[in-house]
């Protein structure tokens, strides 16, 4: 999972793609990058976080009205800078290209641009994959300028090749903005318009709220199988280039989206509240006695607000987050995300001891997370813990861009509710049910009549995964693990 951002301007757009970032910052915290355009092409990419990358130096060198931006959550790839995006090409035209989402057959077509078509990658990121089959697909003839046609024709040429999930913003040198979403939209994308000059000003962007904080308005998302394309006149064309079930990723309503972003026209934040009222019915079932429910701050914080409303508890943020660790779902090593636990949070005592009490937090994907907040709440002397998850039971692996792409990231693959109470240390693990995760989304959206909900119940919705593609993918992320130890080491 990650962010992108993409502007055709009126004037640098530099600032506006670093305060874009920022506001997405939440998905990908591993490496970021800008390329500018103003007749040339101008890069700046780094590890690291936004804040971190960028200085005052880089708006006076990063010119132009036309860039590209994003913030990087590696699953493809490692960490090292050349598989930070955005990534480059001088043909046809210069394009630069950024994505969010996961290439399943990446190797393969790695191999196949170099064998048959003489292209070399100097990257292990799937962005670049995209960028090349992309560039393939556009006229090799000399003409002047592209036709709504030819971006059309290069779109289709990725979707016919590339396998996978992916959410595309890119510009072609001279030409225009290009955005497009895979034929199942499993990675969410929007567009909006900014009336700041004579000509006004677009922007695409992972989350809403980078439109939002821009100022850009009449934002709208683009489907499943849809591409856009801002011609150098401003011209705006949308092409429906094909036809599948759109499939969006359940997880973004779950966990990866701010509250306030729109997701396929579902509220974030509504819909975990909604996810909250459910997961309150399946409590108030099992006749807990419970003094106090304490969320997993911050993305367990509205679905558990509402869980005590609708039960009549008491409600506390005994667990301070500091705020200067970053999400330990999206480290990329499991060792990191352990480690941080107890610096991310701290529990306030007093409102522990002697209670029953209710965790509530978004997932529970390997356990270890859950399990070092219950003891630290046990450590306070709380006298019964009781964990609620407001999603379903994570099984599967992830094969379209979330870090969580093997058998043993999942406690409860081969686990009831209770062996996995047990796992973590708690009296008792309730979760959300499938259903309920729809249809909290679908109170918010009731045109959103499928999902990709892989993680959850094994079935992923492009139908090419195979138990070979599933392997090859938990060879390479174990590969992967195992040198980031090493470099750890």
């Amino acid at each position: 999972m990650c962010g992108v951002i993409g502007i055709l301007g009126n004037g640098d757009v530099f600032r506006d793609l670093y305060q874009g970032l920022l506001a997405i910052q939440h998905r990908g915290q591993d490496a970021a990058g800008i390329i500018t355009y103003d007749g040339r092409f101008h890069t700046k990419k780094g590890n690291g976080l936004v804040r971190d990358i960028f200085s005052p130096a880089h708006a006076e060198r990063l010119r132009g009205p036309v860039g590209i931006g994003h913030t990087r959550y590696p699953t493809i790839g490692g960490g090292a800078g050349e598989d930070a995006q955005p990534f480059q090409t001088n043909a046809p035209f210069g394009i630069i290209l950024a994505h969010n989402g996961n290439v399943v057959n990446y190797r393969e077509l790695k191999t196949e641009l170099f064998d048959k078509h003489h292209r070399l990658l100097n990257s292990d990121c799937d962005a670049e994959i995209i960028l090349n089959v992309f560039a393939q697909g556009l006229p090799q003839r000399r003409i002047k300028s592209l036709s709504p046609e030819d971006i059309s024709a290069a779109v289709r040429n990725v979707y016919a090749k590339v396998k996978g999930s992916y959410s595309v913003a890119a510009y072609i040198a001279e030409q225009g903005l290009v955005a497009f979403r895979d034929p199942y939209g499993i990675k969410p994308l929007a567009y909006g318009v900014r009336h700041d000059g004579v000509l006004p000003s677009y922007a695409v962007a992972s989350e809403t709220v980078a439109l939002n904080i821009l100022n850009f308005e009449d934002i709208r998302t683009i489907e499943a199988g849809q591409a856009l394309f801002i011609d150098r006149d401003r011209r705006v064309h949308v092409r429906k280039l094909l036809r599948k079930p759109h499939s969006p990723c359940l997880f973004e309503w779950v966990y990866f989206a701010r509250p306030d972003s729109l997701v396929d026209d579902a509220h974030v934040y509504e819909c975990r509240v909604n996810l909250g009222k459910l997961l309150a019915r399946r409590i108030k079932a099992l006749r807990l006695k419970i003094d106090v429910v304490v969320p997993v701050p911050d993305s367990a914080r509205d679905a558990a607000i509402e869980i005590a409303r609708t039960l009549d508890l008491r409600y506390r943020e005994a667990l301070v987050k500091n705020r200067y660790i970053g999400r330990t779902f999206i480290m990329p090593a499991d060792s990191q995300r352990q480690d941080s636990v107890r610096q991310k949070l701290n529990p306030i005592a007093a409102e522990f001891k002697g209670k029953n009490v209710l965790i509530v937090d978004d997932s529970i994907v390997r356990g270890n997370t859950s399990r070092a907040i219950v003891k630290m709440v046990r450590g306070c002397g709380a006298r019964k813990v009781y964990f609620a998850s407001y999603s379903p039971p994570l099984r599967h692996p992830c094969v379209y861009g979330i870090d969580m792409q093997t058998k043993t990231d999942f406690i409860a693959r081969n686990a009831t509710p209770d062996q996995v109470a047990k796992f973590i240390g708690a009296d008792k693990v309730i979760y959300q049910s499938l259903e309920d995760l729809k249809k909290a989304v679908r109170m918010e959206n009731s045109k959103l009549n499928h999902f990709c909900d892989a993680c959850f119940s094994g079935v992923y919705p492009t139908g090419d995964i195979t138990p070979e593609i599933l392997a090859s993918i938990e060879r390479d992320r174990n590969h992967a693990q195992d040198n980031q130890l090493e470099l750890n080491i």
